[in-house]
C-alpha cells in the first residue's frame, strides 16, 4: 500500500470513528470508548464498553456474538440483531448491533437504557457532551426465593447485609398487592423482577426510590396475616404470607367438631429439678411458683369444668422442652399453657404478659425468649434445637398457624382475666420464640406471671393469695375460651 492509499485510510478512518469519554467511578478509572461516526443513533464499540466497565468478555467471531459479564449478569450482544440477551432475557433495541472491524456496535442511548433499567442502575449517559458515567451500585438485595405451603407463601430476599428493623415496613394494599419497603437498601431490579412465582404470589415488581427499595407482589387471593423477619446466617429478609386453609369437607365435619370438644388441656409448670428456672432476691425460685400455680389451676379445671388435665410435671423433676409437647400431642391435648416466671436485669420491672409462639418482634420478648430456651444447655441431647431458629421457627410457627387465631384469642383472654384481678401492670400479649411451644398441635400460649427479680413482686409471687388469684385468672381464661369455640360448633 503506498502513501497515499495509506493517508486516504487514516482519513476515512477518522470520519469513521471518534470516542465518548468514560468515567468509572467504582474503580476510579477513565477510558475512551470508540463510536461511529456519521451514524444516527450513535453506536458504541461493545469490546469498548466491556473495558470501561472492567468486564470480561467471551467473543466468537464466526457467529458475531459478544458476551460481556458485568456485576455478575451476563449480556450477550448478536451482530445484525437488535435484541440483546440478559440473563437469558431479551429486551429489544432501537437498531441492530452494527459489525465492523471485528467489534460489534450498539445504539448508545438505547442498549445503555436497557441497562439502566435492568442491572445498572447507577448509570448514566450525556449524548450531548458524549459521556458516560458509571457508577455500578453494589445492590445489597440481590436475590429471591419464593416457597410455598398447604397454609401460605414464603418469600425470601437474600441480602448482603442486615438492616435497622425500624427501617423496614411492609402493608397490603385495597388492591391486593404486598408491599415491603427498605430504606437505605438498593435492590437488584433485574434479578428481582425476573424471578419465578408460584403460590399465592402472581407477579414481582421492585423498585428503587432514591435511597429506598421498594418490593410489591400481586397477591392471587385472600392472606389473613402477613409478617417479616431478618435472617442473619444467611442474611435475607424472609416474609410469611399466611392463607386460609381449605374448606371442611362434609365428611370431616365431625372430625372438626371432635378436635374444638375441648376436653384435654394440658398444663406445663416450667422449668423444674436440676433447672431452677428464675430466681429472686430473697431465695424464691421459679420451679417452685410456678408448679405451686399450674397446680391450682388444675384442681380448678377439674372441680369446675370436668376437663381432663395433663400435667407435663407434677413435682419437683427436670423435664426436657420437646419431651413437654410430645406429652402434648400423645395425650390429644386440646390446649397447651405453659406457666413460668420472669426475671430482668432491671428490678425495677414488674408484671405479667402472654406470649405467642413467633419470631420475637421487641427486644424484651427476645431476651425472655432467650432466657427462657436456655434451659436446653442442661439437656443431655440438644440436637432436636440445632436449627429451631430464624426460617426454622418461622416454619414451625407456619405449621402451628391453624391454631394462630385460637392461640392470639386464648392468649388476650388469660390476660384480660390477670388484669382483672392483679394489681400488678399489664405488659400485653406479645411474641416470641419458645422452644417450649414449638410442635404442640394445638392452641398454646406461654404466660408470665410476674417478675422475681422485682423484690416486691417476689413477695407476692410467694403469698398464697397472689398465687391463687394468678390461678383463678387463668382457669377463667380457658373456661371461657373453651366457652367460645364450643359455642361456634352448636348447630353445626
Amino acid at each position: 500500500m503506498n502513501f497515499k492509499n495509506l493517508a486516504y485510510l487514516f482519513f476515512i478512518l477518522n470520519i469513521l470513528f471518534s470516542e465518548v469519554h468514560v468515567f468509572n467511578r467504582s474503580n476510579g478509572t477513565e477510558s475512551e470508548i470508540e463510536t461511529l461516526s456519521g451514524i444516527t443513533p450513535l453506536h458504541l464499540s461493545a469490546k469498548d464498553l466491556a473495558n470501561a466497565f472492567s468486564s470480561k468478555i467471551y467473543e466468537n467471531e464466526e457467529r458475531r456474538k459478544l458476551v460481556i459479564y458485568i456485576s455478575g449478569h451476563k449480556v450477550k450482544i448478536s451482530g445484525n440483531s437488535s435484541f440483546i440477551m440478559i440473563d437469558d432475557k431479551a429486551y429489544q433495541m432501537t437498531q441492530i448491533a452494527k459489525i465492523e472491524l471485528k467489534d460489534l456496535y450498539v445504539p448508545a442511548e438505547a442498549f445503555i437504557n436497557i441497562l439502566k433499567a435492568t442491572i445498572l442502575p447507577g448509570i448514566n449517559f450525556d449524548l450531548k457532551k458524549e459521556l458516560l458515567d458509571i457508577d455500578i451500585v453494589k445492590f445489597n438485595i440481590t436475590g429471591i426465593h419464593i416457597e410455598t405451603k398447604s397454609n401460605g407463601t414464603i418469600i425470601k430476599l437474600e441480602t448482603k447485609k442486615p438492616f435497622s428493623d425500624q427501617n423496614i415496613s411492609s402493608f397490603i394494599n385495597k388492591h391486593g398487592w404486598f408491599y415491603l419497603t427498605v430504606a437505605g437498601a438498593v435492590v437488584d431490579t433485574f434479578t428481582i423482577n425476573t424471578a419465578l412465582t408460584r403460590g399465592i404470589i402472581r407477579r414481582v415488581e421492585s423498585d428503587q426510590i432514591g435511597k429506598t427499595a421498594q418490593v410489591a407482589f400481586k397477591l392471587a387471593g385472600e392472606v389473613i396475616s402477613h409478617e417479616w423477619y431478618q435472617s442473619l446466617d444467611p442474611y435475607e429478609i424472609v416474609i410469611t404470607l399466611r392463607t386460609p386453609l381449605g374448606k371442611v369437607t362434609e365428611q370431616h365435619i365431625d372430625d372438626v367438631k371432635k378436635r374444638w370438644h375441648l376436653d384435654t388441656v394440658v398444663l406445663d409448670a416450667g422449668h423444674g429439678g436440676k433447672d431452677p428456672g428464675s430466681q429472686g432476691k430473697y431465695g424464691t425460685k421459679e420451679k417452685d411458683v410456678v408448679l405451686d400455680i399450674t397446680k391450682r389451676v388444675g384442681r380448678l379445671l377439674e372441680k369446675k369444668t370436668g376437663i381432663k388435665v395433663i400435667y407435663t410435671r407434677e413435682e419437683d423433676v427436670f423435664v426436657p422442652l420437646i419431651s413437654r409437647t410430645k406429652m402434648a400431642n400423645d395425650a390429644n391435648g386440646k390446649l397447651f399453657v405453659s406457666i413460668h416466671a420472669n426475671s430482668n436485669p432491671n428490678r425495677k420491672v414488674q408484671g405479667f404478659e402472654t406470649y405467642l409462639l413467633r419470631p420475637g418482634k421487641s427486644e424484651d420478648a427476645i431476651e425472655v425468649a432467650s432466657r427462657e430456651n436456655a434451659v436446653i444447655k442442661m439437656e443431655d441431647k440438644t440436637g432436636h434445637y440445632d436449627k429451631l431458629s430464624g426460617e426454622s421457627l418461622i416454619m414451625a410457627t407456619m405449621a402451628q398457624s391453624m391454631f394462630l387465631k385460637e392461640s392470639e384469642d386464648l392468649a388476650s383472654i388469660i390476660q384480660m382475666e390477670l388484669d382483672k384481678r392483679l394489681d400488678t401492670p399489664n405488659r400485653g400479649v406479645k411474641q416470641a420464640g419458645f422452644y417450649v411451644l414449638i410442635g404442640a398441635s394445638m392452641p398454646n400460649v406461654l404466660v408470665e406471671v410476674g417478675y422475681l427479680s422485682n423484690p416486691g413482686e417476689e413477695k407476692k409471687l410467694k403469698q398464697s393469695e397472689h398465687k391463687e388469684r394468678i390461678a383463678q385468672s387463668i382457669f377463667e381464661g380457658i373456661k371461657q375460651f373453651k366457652f367460645s369455640r364450643e359455642k361456634l360448633l352448636v348447630g353445626d
